[in-house]
């Protein structure tokens, strides 16, 4: 087949996604947004000459099919951390679903291109590893996180329990990728952790995870506290970042007996207001505090995006991962597919989920050990493997362990201060 003909099919496949793409998410929102869609047709005609000069000016002759799926990846992933390109065969993969129950605990997203870790399980083996949110997994074996999706991303991080995962990670303060061997586990799911402060008058609780089974466990423990005298709540969000939005709402509402809870719209997805229901509040009046970080996404962000708006509860912390949004799946004509954000949750003062996260009205930031890390840039690449053992001693102080022979001890500040709060509101 000639090259121009190559070159033709390439842009007219190309235009031919950008019109359904764009005719699915840029038409009927507003007015202005004509000369928009203007503006990205024409850019179909510069698409086609970039190719043409890629094809025939390029230092040797590339593999135009490897360019054109990075093209539609960077396309689609410019949207937001949930959006993303799957090729035929990543595609192929993802709907058979043949992983296994194995996993690493961790939640991964997509940020700046590369897979980033969102938060990890306590115990779990990303966790033993040292691995904390924020850090970046530039790839998994010799395939870079690049020129993966974010559905590929986690079915490559997920298989037989036994099974080991090589993980090339940046890490803060670290100039190097460290190569690390995780294996994977089935890590079952954890209990509400619950602890009593302040002479059982303060109760605190932890969920791993914000599901159907968790929120009841929580719900069964808030109707418990008459029984305890307990007059307070403290609830820890921090690395919750897996659930359900359904749940996350159900949570909510277990402390807010009217109001918006949150909304869900998009320029093509009716707008859906979620009310607080008087009858399945079980606390709407004690004093409460959540504290939230970095690893604090999804479900658990419409909990505390609802609770802070509503003025319900102070949150203390870090601003959330940001990460809130209905997705959709359309398939191509090739047998590849595009996963889109087609609506985003937006607390009841109107910010997206997706794009601002939530920010606390107490702001404290936790080190999460960081101290053991400085200087690192300064090490030569033969301490790698000590780098890796040293940070697997690290304790995580949104995830409080006992001290352990000669294991830093990191003050949890976010707890302390949350605690502090407590004790100074009437009960």
């Amino acid at each position: 087949m000639p090259k121009s003909l190559k070159i033709s099919l390439l842009a007219v496949s190309a235009a031919l996604l950008l019109t359904v793409f764009l005719g699915a998410n840029l038409s009927g929102v507003h007015a202005a947004t004509g000369s928009d869609k203007e503006g990205a047709y024409r850019q179909i005609h510069v698409y086609g000459e970039v190719l043409q000069h890629i094809q025939s000016d390029y230092v040797e002759e590339p593999k135009m099919a490897v360019v054109t799926t990075g093209a539609l990846r960077g396309l689609v992933e410019t949207l937001d951390s949930s959006s993303s390109y799957m090729p035929a065969d990543e595609y192929k993969l993802y709907k058979a679903n043949v992983f296994g129950k194995g996993t690493l605990g961790m939640t991964v997203a997509k940020r700046g291109y590369y897979a980033v870790i969102v938060s990890t399980v306590n115990g779990g083996p990303a966790d033993k590893a040292g691995l904390n949110d924020g850090d970046v997994i530039e790839s998994i074996g010799d395939i870079s996180t690049h020129d993966l999706s974010v559905a590929s991303i986690q079915n490559k991080l997920a298989g037989q329990p036994g099974t080991n995962v090589t993980l090339f990670v940046i890490r803060p303060r670290h100039s190097r990728p460290e190569k690390m061997q995780l294996t994977l586990s089935d890590l079952q799911p954890v209990p509400v952790a619950e602890t009593f402060y302040e002479q059982n008058s303060i109760l605190y609780l932890k969920p791993a995870i914000i599901d159907r089974d968790h929120v009841q466990q929580i719900e069964q423990k808030l109707k418990a506290m008459n029984r305890t005298n307990t007059k307070k709540v403290l609830l820890d969000l921090r690395d919750v970042s897996t659930g359900t939005e359904a749940d996350g709402l159900r949570l909510a509402n277990l402390f807010i007996k009217n109001g918006t809870l949150a909304t869900l719209e998009g320029q093509k997805f009716n707008r859906q207001t979620f009310t607080a229901e008087p009858g399945k509040s079980v606390n709407s009046s004690a004093p409460l505090v959540a504290i939230v970080n970095r690893g604090t996404a999804g479900p658990a962000e419409l909990v505390a995006g609802a609770l802070l708006d509503s003025k319900r509860a102070d949150v203390v912390g870090e601003k959330t991962f940001g990460q809130g949004s209905e997705l959709k799946t359309f398939e191509m004509p090739d047998g590849s597919a595009v996963i889109l954000s087609v609506a985003k949750y937006h607390t009841p003062a109107g910010k997206k989920l997706q794009d601002e996260g939530v920010v606390p009205n107490i702001l404290v930031a936790q080190d999460m050990g960081d101290q053991a890390a400085a200087g690192a840039d300064d090490e030569d690449e033969d301490s790698t493997d000590s780098q890796v053992s040293n940070a697997s001693q690290t304790v995580n102080a949104s995830k409080p362990s006992l001290p352990q022979g000669k294991q830093p001890v990191i003050v949890d500040e976010q707890l302390n201060k949350a605690l502090d709060m407590l004790k100074g509101k009437n009960a």
